[in-house]
């Protein structure tokens, strides 16, 4: 018996062909403290299996199917400590276990990005000890319908160089609440970027009658989305290149300096080429640029700056390649020129990226495009020549934009295991004109369907709003992700829910904001309020009604603060407010704090009977926060279709 347990110390994932236990279950797993903990796995139908946990013995009896469950009594913080499982024959040890709190992490890019690529990453990995902050990452998956196990995954310690690939929100989340608290803190990392809300509801949160008929409809969906993007790519580039362009016997004829691009046609980077004329291709486009050397630079090296690439490159200059990597959407490309590359007169950069979903190419802040020698720095943002070599029409990549199926595989096979509350980051994906209303009950309805089959009561749910992003606007205009933030904002009318603003800490040429540390505590101020009920204020200034008087809007607000402060204004002055009269024509308008008010007018505006904040995708200006250094949430007071 010894040797069969020493033996399975080191099997990452727990189990024998008959035998198992639920993959969440791995060596240094951290369940939920004061909670009944049900703890499951497979053997064979009729197996008596046996679980002895903190000296206490429970038995189950598999059924016709070998499952087995037993249920774990509510426990203190503490630990370590083992949990045995045996069928009689062959035994399972579950070591290192710690009893404390849980938290799903799950939406988009935005939660999954990993501390290695956040701010301030090198000196956190450095000095990080945390044996009690863990981190379990559910590998992306899919399913047609619910399926009772995950792909795989296993717990993680927030030490060494481990927590390089932590979810950043989630772990400056737990770093926070950990030593405030003083107990453990888990986080189960569900995450998928990219991915729209509809793929994390289940089929009934959608209004579907059961899960086949879900299934039933969305392979229709599937089919007809194939179609369309099939029309749309024989009407955009002719005869759809199932098989790559330009190579041949194994040589890319595409990097060459002589290769004749005079028929291709430009597209100004940085940008995903979505936004440039090539909506919904995933697949292969070549980039190709010329620039001017003077003779000095003949023959030095150098470097080039690409900024991130979404997904895989490979560059070369004058034909010789410099560098690529593979699946690194986040990372920022720079390698290093050798000597004899570069020449004087003309040069030509060919860049090769491969995309299988979602947004795609050379994209980021203009800034991170520059060729550096010892002499000079060329700048190389601005209009490229392009061509499509490879389009894919399989529906890999699909998964996170398909409804149902992130959940069924990413959050179906965990809801037994108890938590205490989740962590939400997603929206960017669902701002398009058609979903930023509709997202308001979408989100609602998620929550609420987490919550009903969590079966553990009103948890709390702490959500990100959506950040600044993209060029700001210097009048007001229509935004998508201003009716979105608003949308995010009406889940708060749920109980025990709550909300980090971060529209001060985005960046305008970035959808990722590398800042992940003040979204970690802003969530961590939230929790700690809604989680560990503190009385603390823990959310910025929120819009509650408008009054006139004297042809002057007074906003009014929830009390979220004791103060109200215009940040970086000693003057007291308010930017980012906009107002109307019945004309629904916003304009600029003057905005002053009035004790736990702010008065806004125009003068040219004799009757207001309406006023927005921060109404905009990047309202780079806003500066109303409390005195807690909260930033106030964008509203609108009025409910017109924009």
């Amino acid at each position: 018996m010894k040797k069969i347990i020493l033996l399975l110390l080191i099997i990452p994932y727990i189990g024998f062909a008959n035998f198992s236990v639920a993959r969440i279950f791995s060596d240094g797993v951290i369940i939920q403290r004061d909670a009944i903990v049900p703890i499951w796995g497979k053997a064979k139908a009729g197996e008596i299996v046996t679980v002895t946990f903190l000296e206490t013995t429970f038995t189950s009896k598999t059924n016709k199917q070998g499952e087995w469950e037993v249920k774990l009594p509510k426990s203190k913080p503490g630990g370590p400590y083992i949990i045995q499982i045996t069928d009689g024959t062959q035994v399972i040890i579950i070591n290192d276990i710690m009893i404390g709190d849980v938290w799903i992490c799950s939406g988009q890019s935005n939660m999954e990005w990993a501390v290695k690529d956040s701010n301030g990453a090198e000196e956190e990995i450095k000095n990080v000890n945390y044996k009690n902050i863990r981190h379990f990452k559910i590998p992306r998956s899919s399913a047609i319908v619910p399926e009772k196990e995950l792909e795989g995954g296993m717990w993680r310690k927030a030490k060494d160089t481990a927590v390089a690939n932590f979810t950043a929100v989630g772990y400056y989340f737990a770093k926070n609440l950990h030593t405030s608290q003083k107990i453990p803190i888990g986080l189960i990392n569900s995450s998928w970027g990219g991915s729209r809300i509809e793929p994390w509801m289940s089929a009934e949160a959608l209004g579907y009658q059961s899960s086949e008929e879900a299934a039933s409809t969305i392979a229709k969906v599937q089919q007809q989305r194939k179609e369309k993007l099939i029309r749309y790519l024989k009407q955009k580039l002719g005869e759809i290149p199932i098989k790559e362009l330009g190579i041949e016997s194994n040589n890319f004829l595409w990097k060459e300096p002589d290769f004749d691009d005079s028929d291709w046609e430009e597209m100004k980077l940085p940008s995903w080429w979505e936004q440039q004329g090539l909506e919904n291709l995933d697949g292969i486009v070549w980039f190709r640029k010329n620039f001017v050397l003077d003779e000095e630079e003949r023959g030095v090296s150098g470097k080039i700056s690409l900024g991130p690439i979404d997904d895989s490159d490979q560059v070369w200059i004058n034909g010789q390649k410099i560098g690529g990597l593979q699946n690194s959407w986040n990372v920022e490309r720079v390698y290093r020129i050798p000597k004899g590359v570069l020449k004087s007169g003309q040069n030509t950069i060919s860049i090769r990226v491969e995309d299988t979903g979602q947004g795609g190419g050379v994209y980021g802040n203009p800034d991170l495009l520059f060729i550096t020698t010892e002499n000079a720095k060329i700048p190389l943002h601005g209009f490229w020549k392009f061509g499509v070599a490879k389009a894919i029409l399989l529906e890999k990549g699909e998964a996170n934009q398909t409804p149902t199926l992130l959940y069924n595989k990413m959050i179906h096979p965990v809801l037994k295991f108890p938590i205490k509350g989740v962590i939400w980051y997603q929206g960017e994906a669902n701002t398009s004109s058609e979903d930023a209303y509709v997202y308001r009950e979408w989100f609602k309805k998620l929550i609420l369907d987490w919550r009903s089959k969590w079966g553990i009561g009103e948890f709390p749910f702490l959500f990100v709003q959506l950040a600044n992003f993209m060029k700001p606007s210097e009048e007001p205009v229509k935004s998508d992700w201003a009716m979105l933030r608003e949308s995010q904002n009406k889940a708060l009318e749920l109980s025990n829910t709550g909300q980090a603003v971060i529209i001060d800490i985005g960046e305008a040429e970035d959808i990722h904001p590398r800042n992940k540390k003040d979204v970690g505590l802003r969530l961590a101020a939230a929790a700690k309020k809604m989680a560990y009920h503190e009385d603390i204020i823990h959310t910025g200034p929120i819009f509650q009604k408008i009054t006139l008087v004297n042809n002057k809007i007074i906003v009014h607000f929830k009390k979220t603060s004791n103060k109200l402060v215009a940040r970086d204004n000693e003057e007291g002055k308010l930017y980012e407010f906009t107002i109307s009269g019945k004309d629904k024509k916003f304009v600029k308008a003057n905005a002053t704090i009035i004790g736990n008010t702010v008065k806004v007018w125009n003068d040219k505006v004799k009757k207001p009977v309406a006023v927005r904040y921060a109404w905009a995708d990047n309202p780079d200006k806003a500066n109303l926060f409390n005195e807690e250094g909260f930033p106030a949430s964008p509203f609108r007071s009025d409910s017109w279709a924009e």
